[in-house]
């Protein structure tokens, strides 16, 4: 009895009725091996399956010989996930030295900013395992839009030893019996100054709070109370700081009150990485994986990334999944041209299908229109550039003159970007946060492979969102 007798529900042992009713017949000899072949390719099927298991073990049905680096791959890069192994975090020694030196020497309370994907979460990952080291006491708090003052520090007190509290000696029995700080919090409304009271009193360790993703956090009470919070500290000689970080475009954008409490912080707008530290950062994981990318396949990456780690990662985590599945330890250009196909594809997931329509009219077979141009200026600006940067990539004053006309046509239309101005500067803001990256990779892929000898142009002429490359 065949496959598809069982699927249709035939009886076994019963031959084909002829449609004329005059008795039975067989199969055609032509028919039984066309049968058979759809029986073989319906045996051999095989749905997708997960290749290693919760407990990150490698399924033993479905592993390969790659099936071990094609897992290192996966914690090397992560594109979606901060870096919370020291080992995998690349570049940037010297802001985790400028930082380390201001909570220690100077005491000072840290704010940290920048645009989305350039690395900050992964940056006080590594900064608060040195201060664990160290010996400090590291409380870290993810805010949200709904974050309380008095429900956050309430927590934080939680995670403070009472042995550590000047009032009671090691051997009391509350630090025994493993009591906290926040034994010693009054029921009701905490204040900043209530809180920098109880702890005036910490004694044998410091303290580091961080507060990450500061920027979701929609209370303006919230904000004035860190800010009143970081005063009273500073003033007293608490041993305790403050860690703050968030997307903004300055300082004032992501703490309130500045002006009373600027002596107290050392604030770092977390800036772009360098050439080098793209590559270190690619061949950091080639360390840890035994993935090779080389020199063509580098310098794609190097390009598109543009100095930033979250795009770095996601091109080389992509590109390295592709040369696995190929069979190879040696990632090449191809390798990188199909992971900038990938990411866009996630990119543009993330815009509105407007968005999507106004940059396929743009249809820039080339990879040079103006505003593909300046999206890479806007990564770490908040999605915003000015005439000024228009000026410095364009030398040539009438190409200068030339994208800016196309500049102002686009934002009098609100195609995509609009014009903005504040206190301080004026120019034109993308109008969805993931268009400025979408936008960029596809254009500097375009221009990368143009820049190719024409067979390794060839090696991805997909059009993707109406950037051809």
């Amino acid at each position: 009895m065949s496959l598809i007798d069982k699927f249709l529900g035939r009886p076994t042992g019963k031959k084909l009725r002829r449609a004329d009713g005059a008795g039975t017949v067989e199969p055609a000899a032509s028919v039984r091996p066309a049968m058979r072949s759809a029986e073989r390719g319906a045996v051999k099927q095989v749905f997708p399956r997960f290749q290693s298991t919760a407990g990150d073990r490698l399924d033993p049905a479905m592993s390969d010989r790659l099936a071990n680096v094609r897992m290192k791959l996966r914690s090397a890069y992560t594109p979606s996930q901060p870096v919370v192994d020291r080992r995998m975090f690349a570049g940037r020694t010297e802001v985790l030295t400028t930082l380390i030196r201001s909570i220690e020497d100077q005491r000072l309370h840290i704010v940290l900013y920048g645009d989305r994907g350039i690395g900050k979460t992964s940056l006080l990952h590594v900064l608060t395992q040195a201060a664990r080291e160290a010996r400090y006491i590291v409380i870290y708090c993810s805010c949200g839009v709904a974050s309380d003052f008095e429900e956050t520090f309430r927590a934080v007190a939680g995670d403070i030893p009472l042995l550590f509290h000047s009032g009671f000696a090691p051997t009391a029995t509350e630090a025994e019996q493993g009591g906290s700080l926040a034994d010693l919090l009054p029921a009701g409304q905490l204040s900043p100054r209530l809180i920098s009271d109880l702890f005036a009193k910490l004694t044998g360790t410091r303290v580091l709070v961080v507060l990450d993703e500061f920027d979701r956090c929609e209370s303006a009470d919230f904000r004035r109370s860190i800010a009143e919070l970081i005063k009273n500290l500073s003033d007293r000689s608490v041993r305790m700081q403050l860690v703050i970080a968030g997307v903004a475009a300055d300082l004032t954008e992501l703490v309130e009150h500045i002006p009373s409490i600027r002596r107290n912080v050392f604030a770092m707008q977390l800036p772009k990485m360098s050439a080098a530290e793209i590559r270190y950062l690619v061949k950091n994981g080639e360390a840890s994986t035994g993935v090779n990318f080389d020199d063509n396949a580098l310098q794609f990456i190097v390009q598109v990334a543009h100095g930033s780690p979250y795009i770095a990662s996601l091109i080389s985590h992509h590109a390295g999944l592709a040369a696995l599945d190929q069979g190879r330890l040696a990632v090449h250009g191809d390798n990188v041209a199909v992971a900038t196909v990938q990411a866009l594809e996630e990119f543009r997931g993330r815009i509105t299908r407007h968005s999507q329509l106004m940059v396929e009219s743009l249809n820039d077979a080339a990879g040079t229109h103006p505003l593909g141009i300046m999206a890479g200026e806007s990564l770490f600006t908040n999605g915003r550039f000015s005439t000024a940067d228009i000026d410095r990539l364009y030398p040539n004053p009438a190409a200068a003159a030339a994208a800016k006309n196309e500049i102002r046509r686009l934002a009098t239309e609100r195609t995509l970007i609009a014009p903005y101005e504040d206190e301080v500067t004026s120019g034109y803001q993308f109008l969805e946060e993931s268009v400025a990256p979408y936008i960029w990779i596809a254009s500097a892929k375009a221009r990368f492979l143009q820049s190719m000898t024409p067979n390794v142009a060839e090696l991805a002429p997909r059009t993707v969102g109406g950037l051809k490359g």
